[in-house]
């Protein structure tokens, strides 16, 4: 967050370290704010610091931040990383869902905003608008009205991770901006409808208490409730409009529970928790214990019709996407679904079981993409994206908006028409990930776009760098992908600047990797004799165990920073280093190693070779496409498209004028 703001949390703690009782406070003065017609900077304890601009505009944000910083305490992470999910989002995420239905490129429906138009229009539009309703209805009216405000929003409205409410608060506000037109006695019979088709829950007792006094104090600042009596012929009295939201707004565990209503929800919004279980109960005597009974709870978690309840679950137990499969269980079919979750979804491994799940038995139809560097949830680096999902079905054509900026995001509306777009086809997206549906993360300049398609279609049908029956793996022994040998935490005491003294070793890290003039290339000073900046020289040498050093080998940096001009450098390390395991190299069969010498003299000379094919721009472009995050996976280079044979068989038809022209 900007440093005015955090400054003000940091001074808070230092006057009320309660983390609980700043919420507790914040929320009394929030209401009493209300009823007084006043900001919330003067209904604050007077020893409390002074409120920054940034935050007097939105309590609500405020709310969410202090929740979120007490949830990490109490795990024993810290509250520094934490952010909320800004309010502007979350209404582009909430207005394009209620505009669309579906996120795709199609044209909204042919209705006027009341909202927009002069009081004395408003009862005419109305009723043109309920003309073109009619007449698209085909039968189905009663069944719409039943199951939709008149605001638009499909009922029941869900949120399994309800938190502080900032989704329930939102759609709260669109819908009594979309009734500004109505009579007071529609306002009031549709916020009751609305109220009434709330599905809001969260594991924190804490936050589900939150979100009830959040809800009255937002309705009473729009004039919906009364707060000080029983209602009225527009506004609902403050005891009837706590009992439905004590009743719809409720402390359970959705991932191990039971939803706790009959009727499905036909529209869920959230942000679920981006949190694996082994970062879980830090801060416990007993958080070891805790965690491997929770991961063992979730995984062998049998539901009422004998089926395991999570069918995606894949490598490290992670709770957004735990929520994603059972907000699809719990959702109506027809439903909607719209999440906030992490981008690593859209590409890593480990998801591919849920990404099979919303393709083939759901209809997956758009996916907002936020990169790293957007600044979209402050204090974040992550990625960010929105899934849109049709509960049932399959996916035919999945619209990828991508990458996209705040500056996409448009008030009142959702994103910005000319907000850049890729449309996956069913038939073309399976093979190009060989039916893993990884969504390809694209650059936002149409001549980029355009380059980085064009090395995908070139590359997708090609064999892959590990598999079998490629002259680079003739027989059953395959190309492995390892890491290097050396954990420089672990290792610590025999590693040293870089001296040239008699005796020590070069050890390769990252950094002695890099990419100039055309080509890969070691920056090491045992290698290069200008290479003498601190970065280089810096934890360059090795004085431990000498048996540790390999053969020749090629590399790649394991991790990359996003603001390189390439994902993947390759180069070779001549034999006698120690690579850090910063660096990933190819460990090549004995007999493609005799090939390369036979065809090139060396076996350096041969690595030399194959590092310029990998090295091509191509790959560099196919990797950047899947990439997941910023660590480039053994699987990734696993799976790189990797074949420089043109009409031969073997590497003998390939002259070495060839591979270096």
């Amino acid at each position: 967050m900007p440093s005015e703001t955090s400054g003000w949390y940091a001074r808070l703690d230092h006057e009320c370290p309660d983390r609980e009782l700043q919420i507790g406070i914040w929320l009394d003065s929030w209401l009493n704010a209300t009823k007084n017609n006043q900001p919330i900077a003067a209904a604050l304890p007077q020893s409390w610091p002074t409120l920054p601009a940034g935050l007097l505009s939105n309590p609500g944000t405020v709310l969410d931040h202090l929740l979120a910083r007490l949830d990490a305490e109490s795990d024993g992470r810290s509250p520094r990383g934490v952010y909320a999910t800004p309010a502007k989002f979350v209404d582009a995420i909430l207005n394009d869902e209620l505009r669309h239905g579906q996120n795709s490129k199609k044209e909204p429906p042919a209705t006027l905003s009341l909202a927009a138009l002069p009081p004395s229009f408003r009862a005419f539009a109305k009723q043109i608008n309920e003309d073109i309703s009619d007449d698209g209805s085909d039968g189905e009216s009663g069944e719409i009205e039943k199951n939709i405000t008149i605001s638009g929003v499909p009922l029941p409205f869900a949120d399994p991770c309800v938190g502080g409410g900032v989704f329930a608060e939102r759609i709260l506000r669109i819908h009594s901006e979309r009734l500004s037109g109505s009579s007071p006695q529609e306002r009031k019979e549709d916020t009751l409808k609305l109220l009434e088709g709330l599905q809001l829950v969260d594991s924190s007792e804490i936050a589900v208490e939150s979100a009830r006094k959040r809800l009255i104090i937002v309705l009473a600042r729009l004039g919906l409730v009364d707060l000080d009596g029983e209602g009225d012929k527009s506004r609902i009295g403050l005891n009837e409009a706590e009992m439905i939201i004590e009743s719809n707004v409720r402390c359970c565990d959705p991932l191990l529970g039971e939803w706790p209503w009959n009727e499905k929800p036909m529209l869920l919004v959230s942000r679920p928790p981006w949190l694996r279980i082994k970062d879980r109960f830090r801060g416990h005597p007993e958080g070891s214990r805790m965690r491997k009974d929770l991961s063992r709870k979730l995984r062998q978690f049998i539901d009422s019709d004998g089926n395991p309840r999570f069918s995606a679950i894949k490598g490290n137990v992670n709770l957004y996407r735990l929520y994603i499969e059972r907000s699809l269980q719990i959702s109506g079919e027809g439903g909607r679904v719209r999440l906030v979750v992490p981008s690593s979804v859209l590409r890593e491994k480990s998801s591919l079981p849920l990404r099979k799940l919303l393709v083939e038995s759901n209809e997956w139809d758009s996916v907002w993409s936020f990169p790293e560097d957007s600044q979209l949830l402050f204090g974040g680096s992550q990625g960010v994206s929105v899934i849109g999902v049709t509960v049932g079905g399959k996916t035919d054509v999945m619209t990828s908006f991508d990458p996209l900026r705040i500056g996409d995001i448009v008030h009142g509306k959702g994103l910005y028409s000319e907000a850049p777009f890729l449309e996956l086809e069913r038939g073309p997206w399976s093979s190009w990930t060989d039916a893993s549906w990884a969504v390809p993360k694209m650059p936002r300049s149409e001549s980029a776009r355009n380059r980085t398609l064009s090395a995908i279609g070139q590359l997708a049908d090609k064999p892959r760098l590990v598999e079998q029956g490629t002259w680079l793996n003739p027989s059953d022994v395959s190309i492995k992908v390892r890491v290097g040998e050396v954990d420089r935490s672990s290792w610590s005491e025999n590693i040293c600047d870089w001296m040239g003294s008699r005796g020590m070793l070069p050890f390769i890290r990252a950094s002695h990797v890099e990419y100039s003039r055309g080509k890969g290339r070691l920056v090491h000073p045992a290698f290069n004799w200008d290479s003498t900046k601190e970065a280089t020289t810096s934890n360059s040498g090795w004085d431990g165990p000498k048996d540790m050093a390999g053969p020749s080998r090629i590399v790649c940096q394991a991790i990359v920073s996003p603001q390189l001009g390439r994902r993947m450098v390759w180069a070779v390390v001549p034999k006698g280093c120690i690579l850090s395991n910063s660096v990933s190299f190819l460990d090549i069969p004995d007999s493609v190693e005799e090939l390369l010498i036979e065809r090139f003299g060396t076996l350096d000379e041969g690595l030399q070779f194959l590092a310029a094919k990998l090295n091509s721009s191509d790959l560099d472009l196919w990797s950047k496409a899947w990439a997941a995050n910023n660590n480039v996976n053994n699987y990734e280079i696993e799976m790189l498209p990797f074949d420089i044979e043109e009409g031969g068989s073997s590497l003998s038809m390939i002259g070495k004028d060839e591979a270096f022209g």
